[in-house]
């Protein structure tokens, strides 16, 4: 009945809990799971062929980019219905069948997505958001988001209410979507328009443009190794390709001359941030290793907006290759 899409890219101990946590908890729906590694050549088509013989591997021989990645995977698929799976995420329960349930019962549901945790099982905030718009992306905060996160600004509102119920938002995270084929074929499927983040961004608002709705469920929930646990520290490649995809979905939906003013106002937040920045850099050590990291992350975002992106860092980590998330 359902098909579980994952994408792999140097994360196979990863993807083992991942699957190893899947088919302990959600026995209850027969599950069809296709995972294609993206050229990373990391041996988990040897430790899948061994341990979970049932799993349908694809081996890419070039790095396609996650949103392409998962369109082929939807083409192995024969399953009713489609979960988009990140590989570091582990099941504490039976998420499939609580998500299923919702996504068969909510009006006009175009996909459903549950809450995440982070790996001291704390709630992650980046699990819904708002569609980014030139003000949310220059002034997004950890800090501004902890103390108004009423705000319909930020989209996270339904993630506090109480008592918890299933709510139409947004943005879910692509770490874990749930919706049917038929409806991820109606929209196109992932644009591909994205190497990197994003691709969740552009279909949560393909599904609203087609007159569906998108729902956090928060009946239920998942563990998100990857999506900003408390000491993770994102890389100066994920900062600058979370901005990038930012600007590419304004470019795709709202234009070129949009996108143009969002990236002079991440140039504006960046001058600032960056200038705000340097006194930490004279206090204890604390700060001083905060403040430097920050300065570091903001600089290169100073960078990119102006066109002058130095060479291109390392990418991330699978650990660190998340969601866009509010930023310090």
């Amino acid at each position: 009945m359902i098909s579980v899409l994952i994408v792999n890219w140097n994360s196979r101990t990863y993807l083992r809990q991942c699957l190893l946590s899947l088919f302990t908890h959600c026995r209850s729906i027969p599950l069809e799971v296709i995972v294609v590694d993206g050229a990373s050549f990391d041996g988990c088509g040897e430790m899948l062929a061994e341990e979970f013989p049932s799993v349908v591997f694809v081996q890419s021989n070039e790095n396609v980019g996650f949103a392409k990645a998962n369109n082929s995977a939807a083409r192995y698929a024969t399953g009713d219905y489609f979960l988009l799976l990140n590989p570091d995420t582990l099941f504490v329960e039976d998420s499939i069948r609580v998500m299923l349930e919702q996504l068969q019962s909510l009006p006009d549901a175009g996909a459903v997505g549950c809450r995440l945790l982070n790996a001291d099982r704390s709630l992650q905030t980046s699990c819904v958001q708002a569609f980014p718009t030139v003000l949310n992306q220059m002034l997004v905060s950890d800090y501004l988001l902890r103390r108004f996160p009423a705000w319909k600004f930020w989209g996270v509102a339904p993630l506090y209410a109480l008592p918890p119920k299933p709510a139409v938002v947004e943005v879910i995270s692509g770490a874990c979507i749930l919706l049917a084929r038929s409806t991820f074929n109606q929209v196109g499927g992932f644009s591909e328009n994205y190497f990197m983040y994003g691709e969740d961004l552009d279909l949560c608002f393909k599904l609203r443009r087609s007159g569906l709705f998108v729902y956090h469920v928060p009946l239920t929930s998942v563990v998100h190794l990857g999506g900003g646990s408390t000491g993770q520290t994102p890389s100066r490649f994920s900062e600058v390709m979370m901005r990038e995809s930012v600007g590419i979905f304004m470019t795709c939906n709202y234009g070129r001359f949009y996108s143009f003013v969002y990236r002079c106002a991440m140039t504006l937040s960046a001058i600032i941030r960056v200038l705000t920045i340097v006194p930490l850099l004279f206090f204890g050590n604390r700060l001083v290793k905060h403040g430097m990291h920050s300065w570091q992350k903001w600089f290169a975002i100073l960078l990119w907006s102006v066109g002058l992106e130095p060479q291109k860092p390392a990418p991330p980590t699978p650990a660190q290759a998340i969601t866009p998330a509010p930023s310090k």
